[in-house]
This record gives structure tokens, sequence and C-alpha cells, in this order.
């Protein structure tokens, strides 16, 4: 039987803040002797498709449970998205501009951000996203979007921001940065993963996922197997049914032999 593997980016393939921005010579081993062994192999980030650097796009991952589980490809088909609600949107918009608040509109395929959004460029230039993916000239009426990132320069609008979590919608705060992000109740990573899995027909027993951030809690604890790296948090560990070695230890080269093949 067919398995589905998911996997983190950030502290799980890769960890850049802490100098580790391509995935090791071991791990993408092993990953493609997954592949070799007809299962399938998958992101599965918070990230938009823009923010994906080449290497990822071009190693030969099966598929991508994006901008937390709102849109999900596997090759080069969209099997599932969930896009935010445009007049929603664009009233955020229009508020955001009112406060000065820089932000990204994250889409299918391109993220769209103004040029006046300064800050908000330089951030993610040295978070190595390209710029490739990134459009300043656009109209919110002409777009899908599926998450939305913010950058606050004040009060007032950190104060925004915090007023928006609805039914709805959530949001998360990097408060070092006064940086949000704001997505939908609707998806997760794990409601990307279920429809990955049910459009392949493989059976969640047969389904695992890499992961070490709170944001991997309910793709960890919804799979039938959850493999936490070393370097996640306790909490995180918790709701895993494996541990693996740390991201710079090969953790997933470890796993990937240990628990799946």
């Amino acid at each position: 039987m067919k398995k589905a593997v998911f996997f983190d980016i950030d502290g799980t393939l890769i960890d850049w803040v802490n100098g580790l921005i391509d995935i090791t010579p071991e791990v993408k081993e092993s990953i493609r002797k997954l592949q070799a062994d007809g299962h399938y192999a998958f992101i599965a980030t918070g990230r938009p498709y823009a923010f994906l650097s080449e290497s990822l796009l071009n190693f030969g991952f099966d598929g991508f449970v994006l901008t937390n589980g709102a849109h999900v490809k596997l090759n080069d088909n969209v099997i599932y998205k969930e896009p935010l609600n445009k007049d929603f949107v664009k009233e955020l918009v229009d508020n955001f501009e009112k406060r000065n608040i820089q932000y990204i509109l994250q889409g299918e395929i391109d993220s769209y951000m103004k040029e006046h959004c300064k800050e908000f460029y330089s951030f993610f230039d040295n978070a190595n996203v390209s710029r490739n993916y990134l459009k300043s000239d656009f109209n919110v009426e002409d777009i899908e979007t599926y998450k939305i990132e913010m950058l606050c320069k004040d009060k007032e609008g950190v104060n925004y921001c915090l007023s928006l979590g609805t039914d709805d919608y959530d949001y998360m705060h990097h408060e070092k940065l006064d940086a949000f992000e704001l997505y939908s109740k609707k998806v997760t990573k794990a409601t990307g993963i279920l429809k990955a899995l049910e459009h392949l027909n493989i059976p969640i027993e047969n389904s695992y996922a890499f992961g070490d951030g709170k944001n991997d809690i309910e793709m960890l604890s919804t799979v039938g197997c959850g493999i936490a790296m070393g370097n996640a948090s306790d909490e995180v560990k918790s709701y895993a049914k494996k541990v693996t070695e740390t991201v710079h230890n090969n953790g997933i080269a470890f796993g990937i032999e240990n628990f799946i093949l």
C-alpha cells in the first residue's frame, strides 16, 4: 500500500535562521528512496508558493500543502483551494492603507505587495524569498488571496490587527516584529493533508508528517504517524507518535529509515 509523507519546511527540512539553507544530501537521498519505493512526498507549510525556494520547487516533491492548507497541489494540478472572501480582503486592504500597515496578499502562484511596503520587502529579502513571484502592480478585485501577512509600524496598526480575530478568521502575532499572519479558520495543514489523502485514496493510517512548530501540532496529531523533530519543543513532541533527530542531524533521514521504510 502506498504511503504519503508530509514535510514542514522551517526547522524540519531546512533551518535558514541557523544557516541550513538547503536540504542536506542525506535527507534528499532518503526522500528520493521513499519516492522510488512508490510513496508520495509532500511539502506541508504555512508558506505560499511564492515563498518556496527554487531548490524546493525543483526538488521533485509530488505535491504541496500551502498557506496552512488553503491551497493544495498534486504535481502541477490544484486539487483543492479555499481563498479568502474577496469583499473581506478588499475591506482589509482599505483599512491597512488608512493605518499605514504594510501587507502582502498570498496568492496561488504570485503574491502581491505594493511598492511602498519597503520594510516588508527588506524582511522577505533577508528571509531568502525571491522576488520572482512578488507582484506590486495588482488590483485586489482581480486576484485570489489565501493568506495575508501584515507588518505594523505603530500601536494603532497593532491594535487594529489584534481586532481581526472572528468566528471565521484567526491570526498569529509575531510580537518581536509586530507582524501578523491572517488566515481562515476553515483550513489548517491537517485539513489540506486530508484533502490530499482523499484525492490519492490513501488511508489515514498510511500517512506520516514531520514537523517542529506549534502550527504543526494539528497535522502531527491527525496523520497516522506524526514525527516530531528533535529540535521541537516538548509540547510539540507530546502530540507526536515518534521523535527523530534534529534538523541539523538529518532528522528526516533518520525518521524515514526507522519509522517509515
